[in-house]
């Protein structure tokens, strides 16, 4: 089984989560992405948001949320994603950076947006915990 290991970062705010379209997709993904190298969780998770976000993730206000695995989105059967989710504060202002096409706040209502299958189960999740709408 092949899996893509992806760190995410959950941002709240008044009942939705921080939601990304990248330039030339059609799905909105939580914001992260993609390990480099030997970076660790919080490497990638500082990076990450920097590039898509612009902003500087407060390292020791990184908390984990939970590890999601699903069918990976627009890739063959069988292959899965495991998303690892951090919270954690910043400095700077939440402005769409690079790739990134549009910043949206969805809640529990969006799920007939186009999300991924790994963003449908933790949208269930804070739903289910009273974090989001």
């Amino acid at each position: 089984m092949k899996e893509i290991d992806k760190i995410a970062f959950i941002y709240l705010k008044n009942g939705k989560i921080l939601s990304t379209l990248s330039k030339g997709k059609d799905t909105y993904y939580i914001p992260g992405g993609k390990r480099e190298g030997n970076e660790t969780d919080e490497e990638t998770l500082i990076r990450e948001c920097k590039e898509e976000l612009t902003i500087d993730i407060k390292k020791d206000s990184i908390k984990y949320y939970g590890t999601f695995e699903a069918q990976a989105h627009g890739k063959a059967e069988g292959i899965i994603v495991r998303m690892t989710c951090y919270m954690a504060d910043f400095d700077g202002e939440l402005k769409p950076d690079s790739e990134i096409e549009e910043m949206v706040w969805l809640d529990y209502s969006s799920l007939d947006v186009k999300i991924s299958p790994v963003d449908h189960l933790i949208f269930k999740d804070l739903f289910d915990k009273g974090l989001i709408n």
